[in-house]
């Protein structure tokens, strides 16, 4: 079944703090809720679909439900990282097209800045996760994981670290503009490469920011989007896709990009060509780099020059990209960065974004997300939408 047309993002609130020591998750969850419903124009009676990942607390949708005080027939849970809100927006509007909801609310929030999170920690998914025995207890943190795939992708194609503080420099052009941004001072390839080396080759302002807060959107049946006083952005096409170890054959040169972009493309009938707008997930700048060129923006191995370029700065670019300065400046809520990859886009296609940044006539826009470990097993979805 294809998704294009059958539904449409009605609300869209992303939180402003960065740093909620006064908070519950919970709390930041509900607050993210009530700001897309206003945003909307819908009340929480107007919900009756519910999507949330791991980062919810308790048992999930059944605790923030009770929670949030949401009366719902239909209710999705699937968690795959940062990636998972770009594909609850994907099986919202599958759950709305097969009539099991109308209006579907998902939300994020996190703590992890509070609770002292900084991603150098190696990361334990679990005595019972099939990898565990050999690959966690070597301590696989996430900057080294990632500091492993820059250090092969610069081995196979010659990439450089000047062209990836690039993506940082384009990155901090935006965030000045964003006075909720962590990091609002813009920034040289200079100060990028001067920056403490964290995990070889990524110095730490090729690392995102490690922020508390939460964000929230509602996708809706198209009637009820036409009905509400708010531009219409209407979801296009949508992939996903899981890469992992492939029994061995390992190769850190593409991510699952390169499976979920050409599915959501088919499915919009639109080309790379045609996006002019990309919010790309940017927990290092590898990772934007990456995924760029699966996205198919520029040939493999190519990344390097595209960025280095200025191709992703709005006003001189080809792709203007992360335009509230993304995870690697403005905001990394949860350490699951896909939501607001969503948000921004949305604002891009209201024409809401900062007038700085904002890309002229914007009709069609592109989120990617990631989540999991790039050097090993993640998912990857893919989004495309369209202001009708």
């Amino acid at each position: 079944m294809s998704l294009n047309g059958k539904a449409y993002i009605v609300g869209a609130y992303e939180h402003p703090t960065r740093k909620a020591p006064d908070k519950s998750v919970a709390q930041l969850h509900a607050e993210s809720a009530r700001g897309a419903m206003l945003d909307a124009g819908l009340t929480k009676n107007d919900i009756d679909g519910y999507f949330c990942a791991g980062d919810a607390p308790g048992l999930g949708p059944f605790s923030m439900v009770d929670y949030m005080g949401l009366k719902v027939r239909h209710v999705d849970s699937t968690d795959t990282g940062g990636s998972s809100y770009l594909i609850h927006v994907a099986h919202a509007a599958a759950a709305i097209a097969a009539g099991k909801c109308n209006v579907a609310l998902i939300t994020l929030a996190g703590r992890p800045r509070s609770e002292g999170s900084s991603g150098t920690q190696a990361r334990n998914y679990g005595a019972a996760a099939p990898d565990a025995g050999f690959e966690f207890s070597y301590g696989l943190a996430t900057a080294n994981g990632y500091g492993m795939v820059a250090m092969r992708h610069m081995h196979e194609y010659g990439t450089t670290s000047e062209q990836l503080a690039w993506i940082k420099v384009a990155a901090s052009h935006h965030a000045q503009h964003n006075p909720h941004a962590m990091l609002r001072d813009v920034v040289t390839v200079e100060e990028v490469l001067a920056s403490p080396l964290i995990a070889d080759p990524l110095h730490r302002l090729d690392c995102c920011v490690v922020s508390d807060g939460g964000g929230a959107l509602i996708v809706a049946r198209p009637e009820i989007a036409r009905s509400l006083k708010r531009p219409l952005v209407k979801i296009r096409g949508a992939g996903e896709a899981v890469k992992g170890q492939m029994g061995g054959k390992v190769d850190l040169t593409y991510s699952g990009a390169a499976w979920s972009g050409p599915a959501a493309f088919a499915e919009a009938g639109v080309t790379p060509a045609d996006i002019q707008y990309a919010s790309i997930y940017d927990s290092f700048t590898i990772t934007v780099l990456m995924q760029i060129e699966d996205l198919g923006f520029c040939k493999k191995g190519e990344g390097g020059k595209f960025v280095a370029d200025g191709n992703l700065i709005s006003g001189q670019g080809k792709l203007p990209f992360n335009t509230d300065g993304g995870g690697l400046c403005n905001n990394h809520p949860a350490n699951r960065g896909g939501m607001t990859k969503v948000i921004e886009a949305v604002r891009q296609l209201r024409g809401e974004a900062h007038p700085k940044v904002q890309v002229p006539n914007c009709r069609l826009a592109l989120a990617q997300g990631t989540g999991g470990q790039l050097g090993s097993r993640h998912g990857s979805a893919t989004l495309i939408m369209e202001r009708e």
